[in-house]
């Protein structure tokens, strides 16, 4: 039986890794997380797959090394998912995305330096080249081999991205030096329940919710490819079972749709009849990003199965039951805007 290590297994997409493996395969699995999601503590979701099919928690603040020494040190997986990511995040507490997220890397780094672990998988991200796109007219779908560029290094909004590029490096490197395999994935536009309110989808059910109208669209006119939850799953889960050491795999769609679209089709899911009009786009968000996964096909045998509209829906209509049953959250969502 494989022994399988989640580092940021408590979080939205580490979750639903988690009860993906836990369902369909045979592996001792380990969760290790500060969950800050929940306050500090393990929510209802986790505890019950938790309990249900006995998975190993270690929780703990990984920003210190000391913490790595309650690990054991002989997993066969392991996937590095701990990070701090979030369009308000970047912007609020640039500084902290840069400490919380460098100390998450460097340590697990340092850690697998006195391990005997098989196999890392790094989760990174498309921010890495979203500079390329916009100052080179890099090509759309975009492969893996375009080059990580950051436009305006300056900018908090690239913090986070920066992170990842720094991780993307490190884990590479100490690969090559330390014996251990390693593959890289880049996630495009991860989307689903319980993702939490730090994130474009969430945050327009909460304005809808709140009955903001005229609604605005702010960067009508931008495209992304949104990516279901359950598809990003199976392709980070084959990306660690058959990709190839020291490769990297973009992980999303090919279905690119502009922000306008996500937002209409949204509203009528959750029965606006108001008006909407455009505004001008957040600063330091892109104009195009599309992932070319023609690799990911190829190696790792990866097809995402749910289009966006379906995917969509299926999120909304959990936002709308939670938001319902936490009507404080989305009242605080105003409040903290200033609105």
């Amino acid at each position: 039986m494989k022994k399988v290590l989640l580092l940021g297994g408590a979080g939205f997409i580490g979750y639903n890794i988690t009860k993906y493996l836990a369902e369909n395969r045979a592996y001792k699995i380990t969760i290790a997380d500060n969950f800050f999601r929940g306050g500090g503590k393990i929510d209802e979701m986790l505890q019950s797959l938790i309990d249900e099919h006995d998975i190993s928690v270690i929780a703990g603040d990984f920003t210190d090394p000391n913490i790595f020494n309650n690990l054991e040190g002989d997993y066969d997986y392991v996937y590095m998912l701990a990070s701090v990511v979030g369009v308000d995040y970047v912007n609020k507490i640039p500084h902290e995305i840069i400490r919380i997220n460098t100390a998450l890397i460097y340590n697990t780094l340092e850690w697998l330096r006195n391990s005997d672990c098989g196999k890392i998988l790094f989760t990174s991200t498309s921010e890495c080249y979203a500079g390329a796109v916009e100052a080179f007219d890099y090509t759309i779908p975009t492969p893996e081999s375009v080059p990580l560029t950051i436009n305006e290094i300056g900018h908090p909004r690239f913090t986070y991205a920066v992170t990842k590029m720094l991780g993307e490096s490190g884990f590479l490197n100490y690969s090559r030096q330390l014996g251990f395999e390693c593959t890289i994935i880049r996630y495009h536009n991860v989307f689903g329940p319980r993702m939490g309110f730090k994130h474009v989808i969430p945050h327009l059910a909460q304005r809808f919710t709140n009955g903001e109208n005229p609604f605005k669209i702010y960067g009508h006119d931008q495209t992304r490819a949104f990516n279901y939850i359950d598809d990003a799953v199976e392709g980070t889960v084959l990306a660690m079972e058959k990709g190839g050491n020291g490769e990297i795999y973009h992980i999303g769609t090919q279905e690119e749709i502009t922000i306008e679209e996500l937002i209409r089709y949204t509203g009528e899911l959750m029965g606006f009849e108001g008006e909407y009009e455009y505004a001008p786009t957040y600063p330091g968000s892109v104009a195009r990003r599309c992932p070319d996964i023609s690799k990911a096909q190829r190696d790792l045998n990866y097809e995402p199965k749910v289009n966006w509209k379906d995917g969509l829906k299926r999120t909304i209509d959990w936002y709308i039951d939670y938001l319902e049953n936490n009507k404080e959250l989305h009242e605080s969502f105003y409040d903290n805007k200033g609105k």
